[in-house]
């Protein structure tokens, strides 16, 4: 790391780019050839599911990510065509992104949290060509979504849609059925489909993709209400999948039990970036029980654990939570409640110093696992390689003097190459910084002090969740005349969602009716946890109609701290 600073100004580099060790291939489908060529023979992945456990190696990988980009090959997929993803952290989910990536395409990744109306937009916005889809998750169906939201491709023939909801969509097929529903045809109806196709072809494919193409579209909520089509390099995407690894200091392959989707940057890069980059294996689960997790990670002697904060409560109020052997674990930060197990010891200290979003790929500044406290200063780390962190004043963009306060700038290798359907100089200042909208400063050493959003973006659960989003919908909720939602500091799930109401004149509402019209549309996590209810008057802080996000937080903190 260097530090710009002629005038003391704050900006700071990585390390030149040129100078970073442990990289490897540059795009997605070289990636997964190269593990494949690194590690062959070692389990790359397994899941237990419907009572059978399925093992796949690093040849296996690659073989059905083939047979996936063949299939998408003959599909009529060209370079750049957008793939949709939907699906659980399931074995077919790394053969649909890596195959995607073998054939050219972008894996286009697709949250299983969505609504209909949440699918709806993302469908219509990222312009896929072929949706893979998981039908059942949970209590959803979502080929019965699907077909909700266009009925027309319940009545035609696989590979035969012509709608005008979703005009580039022309395949879509089943990851965990063989049978087909309508124009969604089964999965080895699907597969069938490439065996026609050989695979020196997918392998020029792959070959003739660059470094710069397009790689992944990851949806990530706004400040606009919307969910927002976050377009990513491969160069971009692969640097982060080799540094993970190295920023976890791993020193054997380790086994990684996670649930957290693999349709979120950040896990799809720690995860597999992580795991993969070093011949480890996945422990997949499609979607988090504690009790069943836990008996994973004993059966399959997990190693690493990556779970969200309000996770750890579930886990250790787990009923087998005492009887579980975790003597395995090893990456697992020593200071989590799980690390507290008798049967666990560890003194590992993960990356948490570190900064980044989904238009980064996730970190763009870090310290390593383990770096002594004496080094890191309780900062959030040192610029990555290639990258340029800048602190400015929000109105003017000027950049501001070392360690004073403003909002954090960045650009580098790892940068988005831009938001879907926006222009990128509306994205990225005339320097071609993204404006993060968080506040922070940077020291004389050059480290990245970040101290908090400047916007109203709420982080609850390891997710971002748009208050405007939420409050868009519950205006149209009967008897609601205003509604305002703010994240309220929270030990479980870093933010909680909590929405203040303003009854209409004469209604009686409860909190409960609320929440059941918001589960209407809303993701779960989008789905108020509290909602407080106010007179008028209570809510005009500012003398003016316009609310005041920060007196707001605190109105509805101290509100539920009285509450007890």
């Amino acid at each position: 790391m260097s530090i710009e600073n002629p005038v003391g100004l704050s900006i700071v580099h990585g390390i030149p780019l040129d100078d970073e060790r442990g990289i490897g291939a540059l795009t997605l489908g070289s990636y997964v050839r190269e593990i494949a060529q690194r590690f062959g023979p070692a389990e790359a992945a397994v899941i237990h599911i419907d009572g059978k456990v399925q093992r796949w190696t690093y040849d296996d990988l690659l073989a059905r990510s083939m047979a996936v980009a063949r299939s998408l090959v003959a599909c009529g997929t060209g370079k750049g065509t957008r793939v949709g993803i939907l699906a659980t952290n399931r074995l077919e989910f790394l053969a649909c992104a890596f195959g995607t990536a073998l054939a050219g395409g972008v894996a286009t990744t697709i949250s299983t949290f969505f609504t209909p109306s949440e699918l709806d937009v993302v469908l219509k916005e990222s312009g896929c060509s072929v949706l893979l889809l998981e039908r059942k998750v949970l209590k959803k169906d979502f080929a019965e979504m699907l077909l909700g939201l266009e009925p027309a491709i319940g009545a035609t023939a696989p590979g035969a849609f012509a709608s005008t909801r979703y005009p580039y969509l022309t395949h879509a097929a089943l990851v965990d059925s063989d049978e087909a529903l309508g124009g969604i045809e089964g999965w080895s109806s699907f597969l069938a489909r490439g065996k026609a196709v050989a695979p020196e072809l997918v392998e020029a494919r792959s070959d003739a993709v660059a470094s710069s193409d397009p790689a992944v579209l990851f949806f990530s909520s706004g400040s606009t209400g919307k969910v927002k089509g976050i377009l990513s390099a491969h160069r971009g995407v692969c640097l982060q999948l080799w540094r993970w690894a190295q920023w976890y200091d791993i020193k054997e392959p380790p086994r990684t039990w996670s649930s957290n989707g693999f349709f979120w940057s950040g896990n799809f890069a720690m995860a597999l970036g992580g795991t993969l980059s070093t011949g480890g294996s996945l422990v997949l689960q499609r979607w988090f029980d504690a009790e069943e997790a836990l008996v994973l990670i004993e059966a399959e002697k997990g190693t690493m654990v990556l779970a969200w904060p309000h996770q750890w409560a579930q886990l250790i109020e787990a009923p087998n939570y005492a009887s579980t052997d975790l003597s395995s674990l090893h990456y697992m930060d020593c200071d989590t409640p799980l690390a507290q197990h008798p049967t666990v010891k560890t003194d590992w200290k993960e990356p948490f110093h570190a900064y980044g979003n989904t238009e980064t790929f996730t970190l763009i500044s870090v310290y390593p696992a383990n770096t002594p406290e004496t080094v890191t200063l309780s900062s959030h780390g040192l610029p990555t390689a290639g990258s340029t962190i800048k602190i400015v004043d929000p109105m003017t963009g000027a950049t501001m003097p070392v360690g004073e306060r403003g909002e954090i700038a960045v650009k580098g290798p790892t940068l988005m190459l831009g938001y879907i359907g926006t222009p990128l100089d509306r994205s990225l200042d005339g320097d071609g910084f993204l404006r993060c909208g968080d506040g922070g400063y940077v020291d004389a050493e050059g480290r990245l002090f970040w101290e908090g959003r400047l916007n109203d973006i709420i982080k609850t659960g390891g997710a971002n969740v748009s208050p405007i989003e939420i409050d868009d919908y519950l205006r149209n909720c009967p008897g609601v005349k205003v509604a305002k939602t703010v994240g309220v500091p929270d030990d479980l799930l870093g933010e909680l969602v909590v929405t203040c109401i303003v009854p209409q004149t004469g209604e009686v509402l409860t909190e409960k009716q609320v929440q059941d019209f918001a589960k209407q549309t809303l993701a779960s996590y989008k789905v108020p946890r509290r909602v407080l209810f106010f007179a008028e008057h209570e809510l005009e802080t500012t003398g003016s109609s316009k609310i005041k996000i920060a007196e707001l937080r605190k109105l509805a903190t101290d509100k539920l701290a009285g509450e007890g």
